[in-house]
């Protein structure tokens, strides 16, 4: 349900009752809420408000969502655990967040930068420049799509709040005819793109406060729909040690310093046996861990990580000696 305004909005003259020619309807993201149409009369506090009410209606929107969302990530790590890619496609707001989570994973999770991609309509250009002719060539989205050569192990999600982006139903299109899993995640009911994908997650954050202005709501459920979807299918994946980040690449002194604290609360170990332990594995943090629980030298440990296909846990379980909680 939609919050209503917190504070009275002022009077304003009714809107013409009879609304210009369209060739469809909007859809729900992009209705305008007539008690809404006098917000810029509002004062600040009580405009904030009204944003922040609404806002505080998104993770609701997603929680109606929770059991489809775990049915993509089982499925995408089933995938990746073969080798598969995970990409994200999309438009303005939508691509420009795939491409953010995609650029967060390798910091993140330690992922090679080919492991989650994200393509947005117009190409790297877009993220930063308003492209916004390029989201009604599908042309472009099959050419992407084709460029990157999917395979039965890789999955593409479309984002698009509206569900009928043309870039965005053409990239799963493509997806979907090279073999690719395909999942759409919109914010509308019923659409185009949930049609065209294999799997379908709908958010209906309902209408914005700033009518048709997707970035609001609707961006907000996706960004938290996919910071859901990498950060579940990575822990999946083994790269966290229970709410650890394990895999993180320790490449600039706040992420040193963030890997060392990792490993002494994975370990209890000292100051001193931790400095040592990050030495000897040229500061891979799970490597580290394993060193210090299992009491092995730091080629056995690489080799015991590789036999577990990087689950620290599993690798502590075949450890000789290993030492570490459950």
């Amino acid at each position: 349900m939609t919050a209503e305004p917190t504070s009275p909005v002022p009077h304003r003259p009714q809107r013409p009752t009879t609304p210009p020619a369209r060739s469809s309807a909007a859809p729900p993201t992009e209705t305008v809420r007539p008690d809404w149409a006098a917000i810029d009369e509002l004062p600040t506090p009580a405009l904030l408000r009204l944003l922040n009410a609404e806002d505080r209606t998104v993770p609701a929107a997603v929680a109606g969502q929770l059991d489809r969302i775990a049915a993509v990530v089982d499925a995408v790590a089933a995938r990746m655990a073969r080798g598969g890619r995970l990409v994200y496609a999309g438009a303005g707001t939508p691509g420009r967040l795939g491409v953010l989570d995609a650029a967060e994973c390798p910091p993140t999770f330690g992922t090679d930068p080919a492991l989650v991609v994200g393509l947005i309509a117009g190409g790297r250009p877009a993220v930063t420049a308003a492209a916004e002719g390029a989201e009604d060539r599908p042309d472009l989205a099959e050419a992407d799509v084709t460029a990157l050569a999917l395979t039965p192990a890789d999955t593409l999600v479309g984002v698009s709040a509206s569900g009928r982006t043309p870039y965005t139903v053409a990239a799963v299109r493509a997806a979907r005819a090279a073999g690719a899993l395909t999942v759409a995640l919109a914010c509308n009911r019923g659409s185009a793109l949930a049609a065209a994908a294999d799997l379908a997650v709908e958010v209906e954050v309902g209408p914005e406060v700033l009518a048709g202005s997707t970035r609001l709501k609707a961006g907000t459920a996706q960004k938290l729909v996919l910071n859901m979807l990498s950060t579940a299918v990575m822990i999946r994946l083994g790269r966290t040690y229970g709410n650890l980040m394990v895999d993180l690449r320790a490449t600039n002194a706040k992420l040193r310093e963030r890997a060392r604290r990792i490993v002494a609360e994975a370990t209890g170990a000292d100051e001193q046996s931790v400095h040592r332990a990050l030495s000897a594995t040229d500061g891979r943090t799970k490597d580290a861990i394993l060193v210090l629980l299992a009491d092995v030298d730091a080629p056995t440990a690489a080799r015991l990580l590789d036999t577990a296909n990087g689950h620290l846990r599993e690798a502590l379980r075949a450890a000789p000696r290993a030492a570490g909680p459950s």
